[in-house]
């Protein structure tokens, strides 16, 4: 469903856009996920709305069948990517799970802003994305997934996140839609 509302209490939520996770080849070439959540960034930016920027540098420690990592991580991994203009008033969460909520103080930093809507773009689409999505959504805020500034590593994870996951957490829309909005206030 398309955005319906924009609420005046709305943040960007940029998900692990560094420099070791951009660099992993992915479905939609990594530069165009970048350039879009950089023009959202300075448009939230401009209106004076929270920007928050993710990145992960550990994961959780759990066993899993897909066992531990099968690459070791270059010095610079957990680095945002210099296209994303860090500013001085953007907020950095470092994760260690795959969600953004879960062991970090995103939630309270949020609501002492009185944030009601986020609005998510990022890489993986089946991962970070949606697992802070869940949160967000089980936090009660009001979701929007910005369906063309995110990608995944494989193409049929990220069309089940998109058509059969997000529907049910929020509302899909793309960054044209979101920039125009944004100028109207």
């Amino acid at each position: 469903m398309p955005l319906t509302q924009l609420d005046t209490a709305a943040a960007l939520i940029v998900i692990d856009l560094q420099k070791g996770i951009v660099g992993l080849p992915t479905v939609h070439p990594a530069g165009e996920i970048v350039g879009r959540a950089a023009l959202l960034a300075r448009a939230f930016r401009g209106r004076g709305l929270p920007v928050i920027l993710v990145n992960v540098s550990g994961r959780a420690p759990g066993r899993t069948d897909a066992g531990p990592p099968k690459f070791s991580f270059p010095p610079d991994w957990t680095e945002l990517v210099p296209e994303l203009e860090q500013q001085p008033s953007d907020h950095v969460v470092t994760k260690q799970r795959v969600g953004a909520f879960i062991g970090t103080a995103l939630d309270d930093y949020l609501r002492q802003r009185g944030v009601t809507q986020i609005f998510l773009a990022g890489i993986s689409t089946s991962a970070g994305v949606e697992s802070t999505a869940r949160s967000a959504y089980d936090h009660g805020y009001n979701v929007v997934f910005i369906v063309d500034a995110m990608t995944d590593r494989d193409a049929e994870i990220h069309r089940n996140s998109i058509q059969k996951i997000f529907p049910r957490l929020g509302e899909t829309e793309i960054t044209d839609n979101i920039l125009m909005r944004l100028e109207s206030i």
